[in-house]
């Protein structure tokens, strides 16, 4: 068993921190690669820290997840964070665990409102910048002007003088290079990391006192269970000490004892006799380690602080399924079952809230946006999960006796040809333009908009600008309700019948809008099979086959052309819905279904809200 005999001065903990698709992965890749973590001839993956299936097919980081590297006598903690708005709790929280932060900013996209609100939090903290200007090998890159605006953020971010003095480099990750000046020839990451030994300070802590440690990342091994991750504040932890878990006020220390400390390095864990002031470690031992509690030698210590969190935006309703189709696709179907699992997302989730309802088998899911709760749908689908999914809504509040409403700074960059549609869009939904800016053929609007009203909207981005679209939002504050938006303009085509859908029937109802289901596909009574143009919804039986006669028509032989169905993904189908409609997420299926499957027992209910 290796043993760390490291000193705090010989210490790095630095965050990356970006928007998203800006490169921090592949940065975290070249570091490793530079730093000899790798063999020669290891065939190492394109995004190697990103360890979720998802993280790899959606080409984003969801979780904050830690490695180092050795550079010389000294350790790099590297922190790779998420860069999408709806997972900025992940970056919240490790925080507390760094001493400085490495910002990388695409030189020709510059810094986006997720840029800002990370460096926001890090200021907040007390931490210095690096500051990476990355793909400056991209056409149309402008890493001077990138420059000048990172700048201009540092001053709007009130950065103090030793943050706004932040040194620049200029490179690829890509290509593996960095440079302290543009006019100098690339040659390797050296220059990143005698950049980040210059420049980020060590950590600041007391190697001689009590151990004390903050739990600001989880991790789950199938040997030893869960395992508490975070920076080493004071002293020293060995494996067989006790000590105390300081849970947070109102609730008493609990005794725990330390079976293994782990050290993170380059993609694997190395297990440790002890571990030390100012480095970054794992211990086991504790079953219910929470983040944000303190570990300490002490019952009598003091707790830690840790980072607020900003709260959550929008909430949801899982159910349990209780439609036809209930326990044939998946094995996890109860509502306890689906209790317990969203209870363990909150365990390592900090910026997610589950409750429960009044209603048996119902949960509030609260978070910061629908895509945070479409990966943990997804999650629990590939976890042989069937789970019932309603509309997000916004979290409203009632301050000084007026209901207010979460608003967005939303940023856009797209084509000068579509500047017309956005802008009507954006007025749909309540958004007021700040500012408007074009430049080689593309236009960057800031505007402030409802919460309610980004629901849907990047879809619709996409369609208006032919997938170039770019957009990026962050919470900015609560405004007074905006009143009524309405982000969807059409009706649903609405199964009648139980069965097989049919050619021949899908042919007919094609004439009334588009289809979301094929020939084959099971069908039940309630489920959306479509989209109608108009806004009411209309009801249709795609089960309905044709009738056998002695008559040849002068098309027999040929059979219907059917326009390919639109197939929803799991994130589109939620924010698609209307509030009377449910999402019915299985392992094998997503399904569109009206919350009550029965038609007459809708108009029931219809006529009884409209009373009200």
């Amino acid at each position: 068993m290796a043993t760390s005999n490291l000193r705090a001065d010989d210490i790095r903990n630095i965050a990356i921190i970006a928007h998203v698709d800006h490169g921090k992965t592949t940065l975290v890749n070249q570091m490793l690669k530079h730093a000899g973590s790798f063999r020669e001839n290891q065939v190492v993956e394109d995004r190697a820290m990103d360890s979720m299936d998802q993280e790899r097919e959606r080409g984003i980081t969801i979780k904050a997840k830690n490695t180092s590297v050795r550079w010389g006598d000294h350790v790099v903690n590297i922190v790779d964070t998420p860069g999408h708005a709806d997972f900025g709790g992940e970056v919240e929280r490790v925080m507390k665990m760094v001493d400085g932060v490495l910002l990388l900013v695409d030189a020709y996209e510059g810094t986006q409102a997720q840029t800002r609100f990370v460096l926001k939090k890090a200021f907040a903290n007390g931490l210095k910048a690096a500051v990476f200007i990355n793909k400056i090998d991209r056409p149309n890159a402008r890493p001077e002007d990138v420059h000048d605006s990172v700048l201009e953020l540092f001053l709007d971010l009130d950065a103090n003088d030793d943050q706004f003095n932040a040194p620049f480099l200029y490179g690829s990750a890509k290509d593996g290079y960095a440079m302290y000046s543009l006019d100098d020839e690339p040659a390797g990451m050296n220059p990143l990391f005698e950049c980040i030994l210059k420049n980020i300070p060590p950590p600041v802590v007391d190697a001689d006192g009590d151990f004390k440690m903050l739990v600001s990342n989880i991790d789950w091994s199938d040997y030893v269970g869960r395992i508490a991750i975070g920076k080493i504040f004071s002293g020293r932890v060995s494996v067989g000490e006790t000590v105390w878990r300081l849970r947070g006020e109102g609730l008493s220390p609990q005794r725990g004892k330390v079976t293994k400390v782990f050290e993170y390095n380059a993609l694997a864990t190395t297990e440790l006799e002890s571990g030390g002031a100012g480095h970054i470690v794992g211990l086991s031992g504790f079953e219910d380690v929470d983040i944000g509690e303190t570990i300490a030698i002490s019952a009598e210590a003091e707790a830690l602080p840790f980072v607020e969190i900003d709260p959550p935006t929008v909430e949801m309703f899982f159910s349990i399924n209780d439609g036809p189709f209930a326990g044939k696709e998946g094995n996890r179907v109860t509502s306890r079952e689906i209790r317990d699992r969203l209870q363990r997302e909150v365990r390592t989730n900090v910026s997610i809230k589950v409750e429960d309802t009044d209603t048996s088998g119902i949960f509030r899911v609260s978070a910061r946006g629908a895509m945070q709760v479409a990966v943990v749908v997804e999650d629990m689908r590939r976890d042989g999960f069937e789970v019932l999914v309603s509309r997000p809504t916004v979290i409203k509040r009632e301050i000084n006796g007026k209901l207010h409403e979460p608003f967005e700074s939303l940023n856009l960059e797209v084509p000068d040809e579509s500047v017309g549609g956005c802008m009507q869009s954006l007025a749909h939904r309540k958004g007021i333009v700040d500012t408007m800016n074009s430049r080689s053929g593309r236009t960057t609007i800031e505007a402030t908009i409802p919460t309610r009203g980004l629901i849907g909207f990047e879809f619709e981005l996409l369609n208006m600008t032919r997938g170039e679209g770019i957009m990026s939002h962050l919470f900015k504050e609560y405004r007074l309700d905006s009143g009524d938006i309405r982000t969807r303009h059409t009706g649903t085509l609405v199964s009648v019948e139980d069965g097989d859908a049919m050619t021949y029937a899908l042919n007919n109802i094609e004439v009334r809008g588009k289809l979301f289901i094929g020939p084959g596909d099971k069908i039940y009574q309630g489920m959306i099979v479509g989209e109608n143009p108009r806004v009411e919804d209309l009801p249709v039986n795609p089960t309905k086959a044709k009738h056998i006669t002695n008559h040849r028509s002068s098309g027999d032989g040929k059979g219907p052309q059917l326009t390919p169905p639109i197939r929803f993904s799991l994130e589109r189908a939620i924010e698609y819905i209307a509030p009377d409609e449910l999402v019915e997420a299985t392992p094998k299926n997503i399904r569109l279904r009206k919350r009550i499957l029965d038609a007459s027992d809708r108009k029931r209910a219809s006529k009884l809200v409209a009373k009200q």
